[in-house]
């Protein structure tokens, strides 16, 4: 049985096409993948196995990605059919929080070397409609701060604010600006901005205009009366958003992918400055790093930003979307604009 991805020697013999093709399929996978089992009553603990990975498989050596200087990664697999399909991303003090789009909260300490590792699998107790549906757990970002913990909602368009300490939930509400979005474009990214406002992103669709819908939060977007603006996101052409995060100066790090026939997976990270921003503006990107075969990469869609020793750290973790031929990566990643 495979375990967390397709074996290593394999991706490296393989033709590039054919290993473009291999993205290809896993890709359209996503379309009839298999449903990840019902979340359990309550949590769970599984085992962790950590692989290492180089940024260029061809060129070990290779650390230097536009304005990113690569760190290390690791391939991430688990004994539990629960773990994978990572969507968002929060990473602080030496541990990695990570959330699913079936609903599930993973957090586990991050490798310091190859080999084995524990995570603890929480489901959400409650969301948008019964557990039963994977439609009504399809989490697609959240946001970390203090006590809380805010999660958006897919199909649902929704945002769920919940107690970090026993994931209780506080507050729900499915914002006036995002009732007309589409249940396949909706809340992708979530950032708290430096003055306190929330920003959320949409995926956006391949309809042509090249951009997102977005809505700026006077306050906490999980409560029905907070005041809302709708705005814009120029996305990078052809790209579709999958994250976000806040850089120590203010500024919006954003990430997004693209699939492409014969091109396979690939990856931007931009950068924003959504300072002072005001609704009904257009949030224009600058991109700074571009991640594309032959490089290490699967479906990435979870971002976050830390600081060690005064060095802004970015991290980067795919969505394996439950699919044997996929992987989980976790990436790491200094900033050096």
């Amino acid at each position: 049985m495979i375990q967390g991805g397709f074996p290593e020697q394999i991706w490296r013999s393989w033709p590039r096409r054919a290993a473009f093709l291999l993205l290809a399929w896993c890709t359209l996978a996503t379309i009839i993948r298999p449903q990840p089992e019902p979340p359990p009553a309550g949590p769970e603990e599984a085992a962790l196995r950590f692989d290492a990975v180089a940024l260029d498989q061809s060129d070990p050596a290779r650390r230097r990605l536009g304005a990113l200087i690569f760190l290390e990664g690791w391939r991430i697999s688990s004994d539990s059919p629960r773990f994978g399909g990572i969507s968002a991303l929060h990473v602080e003090r030496g541990e990695a929080i990570a959330l699913s789009d079936a609903g599930t909260l993973f957090r586990f300490a991050l490798p310091r070397a190859a080999g084995a590792g524990r995570v603890l699998l929480v489901p959400l107790p409650d969301g948008p409609g019964p557990a039963t549906r994977k439609s009504n757990r399809d989490s697609e970002s959240m946001w970390l701060e203090g006590p809380w913990l805010w999660v958006g909602f897919e199909k649902h368009n929704m945002v769920w604010r919940y107690r970090r300490a026993d994931l209780r939930p506080m507050a729900a509400a499915r914002p006036e600006p995002m009732r007309r979005w589409s249940a396949n474009a909706g809340p992708e990214a979530m950032a708290r901005l430096a003055d306190g406002r929330f920003l959320l992103l949409g995926e956006g669709l391949n309809d042509g205009r090249g951009e997102s819908d977005a809505v700026l939060f006077d306050g906490d977007p999980a409560e029905p009366a907070t005041p809302a603006s709708s705005l814009r996101f120029r996305r990078v052409p052809g790209y579709r958003v999958t994250d976000a995060a806040l850089l120590p100066d203010g500024r919006l790090l954003i990430l997004s992918r693209r699939f492409a026939w014969f091109e396979g997976l690939s990856a931007v990270l931009s950068v924003a400055d959504v300072r002072g921003l005001t609704g009904g503006a257009t949030i224009e990107g600058r991109e700074i790093a571009r991640l594309q075969p032959p490089l290490t990469l699967d479906n990435m869609e979870g971002l976050s930003v830390t600081v060690e020793n005064g060095r802004t750290i970015v991290w980067l973790a795919s969505d394996d979307n439950f699919f044997p031929l996929q992987r989980t990566l976790l990436l790491k990643f200094a900033l050096v604009e």
